[in-house]
């Protein structure tokens, strides 16, 4: 099944659903060589997991090119997984990455998907109070991170584990609530 197309502005940016206008090469490049959290992923597995994401957001200059991308799997029907959101350093500052983040948790194939899930190590500040609609009042957003307890408003932990060797949470569930 593929998604609705959505075409919508940020500032002098669009923002589009439309896998077509995807920069895979970029998308690869700022992966596997500036993530963190895919350093070292080979082309063959950027383009698989393009290719079975559910949906896709780029995020694209005046000029055309690709700036930004986050993608979502899902199931369409109980829960999405958010994931691979970036912004190129030279477009961030002017709410780029959270403009994208909307429009996809917001879009309507998932707006209906109580349980949206992320992982972050250091980007709680772009989550933090994201929601959705008013339709529910459940979880919006739950963030798996390795690191000290984000905290804050909206932010509340939801499940800890702790290495017995360290103080530090080997992992922390945070849920951003509306």
């Amino acid at each position: 099944m593929s998604a609705t197309l959505i075409e919508t502005a940020h500032g002098p940016y669009l923002l589009s659903t439309d896998p077509a206008r995807l920069d895979r090469a970029l998308i690869h490049r700022f992966l596997a060589e500036e993530a963190y959290w895919a350093r070292g992923r080979t082309r063959e597995t950027s383009d698989r997991a393009i290719d079975h994401s559910h949906l896709v957001i780029g995020a694209y200059a005046a000029d055309g090119a690709q700036v930004g991308f986050a993608r979502m799997v899902t199931d369409l029907a109980t829960w999405a997984w958010l994931c691979d959101v970036f912004v190129l350093p030279d477009h961030r500052g002017d709410g780029l990455g959270k403009a994208m983040v909307g429009t996809i948790v917001e879009h309507p194939d998932v707006i209906d998907v109580k349980r949206q899930f992320l992982a972050t190590a250091d980007a709680h500040g772009l989550y933090a109070g994201r929601h959705r609609s008013s339709r529910s009042s459940t979880t919006r957003i739950a963030s798996i991170v390795d690191g000290p307890t984000p905290s804050g408003p909206g932010t509340s932990v939801i499940g800890s584990s702790t290495s017995s060797n360290s103080s530090r949470n080997a992992f922390d569930m945070v849920a951003c609530m509306s």
